[in-house]
């Protein structure tokens, strides 16, 4: 969308736990992608309190629990 959110972004945000997993398994998918303000797709799963799909993202081992956001803050920052 306009503010570079994608379909799995979408559905981490949202919890749709059958969505995210769909999508990762296609394999094309970038689990670290960060939207217009630096935020992950485990930045939104947590912020929205959606923790079947932060274990679920967790789980791959190829998301970057480090990774800073604009204002420096890491995606374990929000609280679920």
């Amino acid at each position: 969308d306009q503010n570079g959110r994608t379909p799995l972004s979408w559905a981490a945000q949202n919890g749709n736990e059958a969505v995210v997993k769909l999508l990762l398994e296609t394999g094309k998918v970038d689990i670290n992608f960060k939207h217009l303000h630096g935020q992950t797709l485990l930045s939104w799963a947590a912020q929205n309190g959606n923790d079947a799909v932060v274990k679920l993202l967790l789980e791959t081992g190829k998301v970057e629990v480090d990774s800073k956001d604009q204002n420096g803050r890491t995606p374990l920052f929000r609280p679920a």
